[in-house]
């Protein structure tokens, strides 16, 4: 008996027949059974990451990734049937991508790929890593580093 997520086995109404991670364009391409055929950027994958520590626990907690412009990937592996986890090469590996994940992703792409460079604009963040940390030690340059008793950030 196979397991249903709403009405599609596992939650999902396309499967993917081909995966190829292209390590030097830092992307997977994925093709699935209705003939679509989505790429995957390595940086793309990484700020939508599905895990907890990006998507939050609930609505409204989603994190800005920045500084993720050169991100690869180190590995992919399968979960069960249903997914893969990806290991990125800034040591991020804990999203699990269903099918039906990478298929609204790839499927809608354009969109979420333009609400993040919203998203960094109007919080004043880069793709840049250099520029990210120039930002981090600019907010956290207090004069006696962060947190006025010195313990640090808290």
């Amino acid at each position: 008996m196979s397991e249903m997520l709403g009405n599609e086995p596992l939650g999902t109404q396309y499967w993917p027949v081909e995966i190829r991670h292209k390590q030097t364009e830092k992307l997977i391409e994925i093709e699935f059974d209705n003939g679509q055929i989505f790429c995957y950027p390595a940086e793309l994958l990484r700020v939508e990451s599905p895990s907890a520590e990006v998507q939050g626990h609930g609505p409204g907690q989603k994190t800005i990734v920045p500084g993720r412009q050169h991100v690869g990937i180190m590995k992919i592996e399968p979960v069960g049937h249903y997914a893969i986890r990806i290991e990125f090469d800034d040591m991020h590996d804990t999203g699990i991508y269903s099918w039906r994940y990478l298929y609204e992703l790839g499927h809608n792409q354009t969109q979420i790929w333009q609400g993040y460079l919203d998203a960094l604009k109007r919080h004043g963040l880069s793709r840049d890593p250099r520029a990210t940390k120039a930002h981090n030690a600019r907010d956290h340059d207090h004069g006696g580093g962060c947190g006025s008793d010195g313990r640090g950030c808290h």
